[in-house]
């Protein structure tokens, strides 16, 4: 082989390895509903698979899907060693009605606020509801944008290879 052309392939394999890189979550700060700022990281540091979903008060999809994986939350938690963290995208105006929401639905996640879009813009995507989500040693594994029914068990499927990692 010749120089200029080992130069090339590696080249292409630098880019190809640098393409396909585990991404791991920025670091960014958001909220809790109480106004307690959160490193967005700290939930990939927690021995857990973790399940970011991303969702808006004003999102039927988003609530469907929340309210569907919150039938089988506890089971996950307990087999697959796992938490789901909720994070609201609804701007200053309407993340007034975060609470509310979350409270009438009776969810068992944690639930965060981006209001500002900072998490949102960090991981570049545009609609919700979007799924990430994080393995036991913080990097993202998984994502999924949308929801019709039924995808919870393609989140489960998820769940269930990396429990058995």
């Amino acid at each position: 082989m010749n120089f200029p052309r080992l130069i090339a392939v590696l080249f292409l394999v630098g880019i190809t390895s640098t393409v396909f890189a585990q991404r791991t979550l920025p670091d960014v700060t958001i909220q809790e509903l109480n106004g307690k700022k959160v490193n967005i990281q700290d939930y990939a540091k927690n021995d857990k698979v973790t399940v970011l979903s991303f969702w808006a008060t004003w999102c039927v999809p988003c609530k469907k899907e929340l309210d569907n994986i919150s039938e089988y939350y506890e089971d996950w938690q307990e087999d697959y060693n796992m938490e789901l963290v909720a994070i609201s995208v609804d701007n200053a105006r309407s993340a007034t009605k975060i609470k509310t929401v979350v409270d009438s639905k009776g969810w068992e996640y944690e639930v965060l606020s981006d209001k500002n879009s900072d998490l949102k813009r960090a991981l570049n995507f545009q609609a919700v509801p979007y799924t990430i989500v994080i393995d036991t040693d913080g990097n993202i594994v998984y994502t999924h944008d949308g929801y019709v029914e039924g995808d919870e068990y393609e989140l489960e499927e998820v769940l269930k290879k990396l429990s058995s990692q």
